[in-house]
Parts: C-alpha cells; sequence; structure tokens
C-alpha cells in the first residue's frame, strides 16, 4: 500500500470503530430519517461523514470536501467538484445499514478538474480495503487486483432498476434481460463494483451515478483492467450531473450490452 492508502485506512477504520459499527443493528427508530423516498440517513451517517471530513482535511489541506450529507444540507457544496476535492459516503448502502442485513461501507475518492485520482472502499464487516489509483491500477488489500468474468453463460447481470423510470424499467426487463442471467443486486454500489472485479457479477447497469457512490468505484474497476463508461463510451465525471453508467468485467461484455441497449431504444432518464 501506498501511504496515502495506509493514511485513509486508518481514518476509515478509526470512523467504523468509533461511530459505524457501534450502531450497527443497534439503532434507535429516532435515529434513523428517511431524507426523501427510499433515501435514509443515520445517525452515523452523519457522525462518520463529520469525522471522516476532518481527518481527510488534515491529509490534503488544499482539497475541499463534498459529503453527501453535506450536499443534501446545502445543494450548493456540488460546486467543489469541479476543482480538487475529497469526496465521502460515509455509509454506502444506508438502507441495508439502518435494517442490520447486507452490505455497507465507507467509500473516498480524491478527484482533481472532474475526474477521480484515488479511490478507496472499506468493508468494515470483512476489514477489507479495495484502493485505486490513476494509471497504477487496484488493490484489494494491498494485493493487485484484475478483474474477471464470472464465466457465466449467459453472463450474469445486476441492474439497479428502482432507479429507471417505468417505461424504460418495463424495455429493460422485456428486451435486455432474458439475454443474461440476473443476479441480485447488493443495495450498496460499495459491494457491487468488487462484485464486478472479482468474478461473481460480470455486468452492472446504474441508472443513478452520483459521485459519492461511483467516483472510487469507477476508478477502481477501470483500473482492474475492466470497463466502466457511459453508455455513449464516455468517461465518468463526477461533476457533469449525467445519468447512466455500465461496469463491465471486460469491454467485450460492455460492448454488447450497450448494442442490445441501442436495439432496445435504451436511453438513460434526464
Amino acid at each position: 500500500m501506498s501511504v496515502l492508502d495506509r493514511e485513509v485506512l486508518a481514518l476509515m477504520r478509526d470512523v467504523a470503530e468509533r461511530i459505524i459499527m457501534p450502531r450497527h443493528r443497534a439503532l434507535k427508530a429516532t435515529e434513523i430519517i428517511e431524507k426523501a423516498d427510499d433515501d435514509l440517513v443515520t445517525i452515523a451517517d452523519r457522525e462518520a461523514e463529520v469525522a471522516l471530513a476532518e481527518g481527510l482535511a488534515k491529509l490534503h489541506p488544499e482539497a475541499a470536501i463534498v459529503g453527501e450529507e453535506a450536499v443534501h444540507a446545502d445543494p450548493s457544496v456540488m460546486d467543489r467538484l469541479s476543482g480538487t476535492c475529497w469526496i465521502i459516503d460515509p455509509i454506502d448502502g444506508t438502507a441495508n445499514f439502518a435494517s442490520g442485513s447486507g452490505h455497507f461501507g465507507i467509500m473516498i475518492a480524491l478527484a482533481e478538474g472532474g475526474a477521480a485520482q484515488a479511490g478507496w472502499i472499506y468493508d468494515p464487516q470483512r476489514d477489507r480495503l479495495c484502493a485505486a489509483h490513476l494509471g497504477q491500477g487496484a488493490t484489494v488489500d494491498g494485493e493487485q487486483v484484475l478483474a474477471r468474468s464470472s464465466g457465466a453463460n449467459p453472463p450474469r447481470l445486476a441492474a439497479m432498476t428502482k432507479f429507471m423510470a417505468p417505461d424504460q424499467r418495463s424495455r429493460f426487463e422485456t428486451e435486455i434481460l432474458p439475454h443474461y442471467t440476473p443476479v441480485q443486486a447488493p443495495g450498496a454500489a460499495c459491494e457491487q463494483y468488487p462484485l464486478t472485479v472479482l468474478g461473481e457479477h460480470d455486468l452492472a447497469i446504474y441508472e443513478r451515478t452520483l459521485p459519492w457512490d461511483h467516483a472510487a468505484g469507477n476508478l477502481f474497476l477501470n483500473e482492474a483492467g475492466g470497463t466502466c463508461l457511459r453508455l455513449d463510451g464516455s468517461p465518468y465525471r463526477v461533476d457533469d450531473g449525467r445519468r447512466g453508467m455500465i461496469g463491465a468485467a471486460n469491454r467485450a461484455l460492455y460492448d454488447q450490452l450497450v448494442a442490445r441497449l441501442a436495439v432496445a431504444g435504451y436511453q438513460p432518464a434526464t
């Protein structure tokens, strides 16, 4: 691991041990709030983001902070995404965390000029760190990793259909899914990206692509040798506000899904 990897990991572990894991399966009803329909936040999310922001500011004081909960409180925080910034998801998979079942984790990215330069995905239940640096490859717990397909025929596809518009979902389910082996999405990008890299899932299609959910994972999958791009083949930028993205274990799987989506007339919502 690089020095920065070790410093970020130490911070993530500390926040997980002090703030997140003591609340796992121990949250009071008053500590879970619905920010919007099907969008939860807990006291652990809010306290963890503050602690992570304070720690990251010490590691790179010149970088702005863009946290999921800070953006919810003040949408103008998104304006910082085009500069040098830390992007924080204090608990990715909050619904899983709040229910006491399923996967959740901390996701952090360091971006510059709208592109992620480094990303970290920490799973506190496994004590596992997935990390990537632009142009330097991807690692799991410090060991280099290369994306691989599952070998399943048809390929395994995870789809976050709940974020699709009704007509999109209907078209996707009738014209695309029959060509694949559908697999259950874990409800957390922090788990979906490793599943795609480590050969459990072959592809994932995303409709909503918020920077705190995808900056670190997009970089991790691409640096592992997979393909994670917009549906038109353009790279993901943290500051463009677009929707729609495909993550695939290799370019051939990505190209095949893009071609099928085009034939079906599937387009991301605007």
